[in-house]
């Protein structure tokens, strides 16, 4: 039977949060010099990505074009959100894009709070609203 204690040590050694930074002589090159934001962790299994890798081939106006989400309107939208940078989150689901942002942007349906400053979201409405001026303050954008 698990206590009270128990559990929240256990909630404790969990890594949501946090950042992990792969050893130098990491041998494994999916990861090798990599430095991962850890978006969820629990006895279920975990989530994080890859912060520090930027994708070599696209850039974010671009992935908008390739999505038609339309930026037409340039005194609406802050040039810096529109220059964010777009990183190689992960060797999985590499097809999918995750945005990693200030928690001043929050969807219901689709937003994981990962602490009281930082939220992750993985839907097209956040690049839609980011497009649009009305995303998030912070952000960055990974793929995978």
């Amino acid at each position: 039977m698990r206590t009270a204690r128990h559990r929240r040590d256990m909630q404790a050694s969990y890594l949501d949060g946090q950042l992990l930074v792969a050893m130098p002589l990491m041998t494994d090159k999916r990861f090798a010099r990599s430095v991962i934001y850890m978006c969820a962790h629990s006895d279920k299994g975990a989530m994080g990505l890859i912060i520090n890798q930027k994708a070599p081939h696209i850039s974010f106006r671009e992935l908008l074009g390739q999505l038609n989400i339309s930026t037409r309107d340039p005194d609406r939208v802050a040039r810096d959100l529109i220059d964010i940078r777009v990183h190689v989150g992960g060797p999985v689901e590499t097809g999918r894009g995750f945005v990693l942002h200030s928690s001043d942007y929050y969807a219901a349906d689709s937003t994981l709070a990962i602490d009281d400053t930082v939220s992750l979201t993985a839907t097209v409405d956040i690049l839609k609203a980011i497009a649009a001026g009305r995303g998030p303050g912070r952000a960055i954008l990974a793929l995978g």
